[in-house]
């Protein structure tokens, strides 16, 4: 019981009601504010947010090609597929062709020797090429020689 009476709230209610009657040009604007921060502090903590985990998503299969395909019609469809293909590439080389010929034109009313640099890019060209070329024989010959290189020590 003794717990209890030190819980009393009178005397804090009647203190409070002696400060709030005393002239105060701030008493209605302190306690406006007073209890917006209170109700809206109460307001966000009772207010309770579910997360649900999001719903599986239909999965729609797309089928490009018939199951019962025969194989003579797979290798049509392949021709098909690389005629096309190679006119893709066709185009991509005519096109290239063309900037190169505006490129040349800029460069000769530029005062440019471009004929000297076609050489350079064709020889730069040529290099990468044979670079490339090199490249899987280079690896081969590295791998012979990694797993030929612990017999010849024994």
């Amino acid at each position: 019981m003794r717990f209890l009476s030190r819980l009393n709230p009178g005397p804090g209610i009647a203190d409070f009601w002696t400060e709030f009657r005393r002239p105060n040009p701030y008493r209605w604007p302190a306690l406006g504010i007073s209890m917006l921060i209170t109700f809206t502090l109460l307001y966000l903590f009772t207010q309770e947010r579910v997360v649900l985990p999001p719903e599986r998503p239909v999965v729609t299969y797309i089928t490009s090609f018939a199951p019962d395909r025969t194989e003579a019609e797979i290798v049509a469809a392949n021709i098909a597929n690389q005629r096309r293909q190679d006119e893709i590439t066709r185009l991509a080389a005519e096109r290239q062709e063309r900037i190169r010929d505006m490129y040349r034109t800029l460069g000769e009313m530029s005062g440019m020797d471009v004929e000297r640099i076609e050489r350079e890019a064709a020889a730069e060209r040529a290099a990468e090429q044979a670079a490339a070329a090199n490249a899987p024989a280079a690896q081969a010959r590295n791998a012979a020689g990694a797993v030929s290189a612990p017999d010849s020590a024994q």
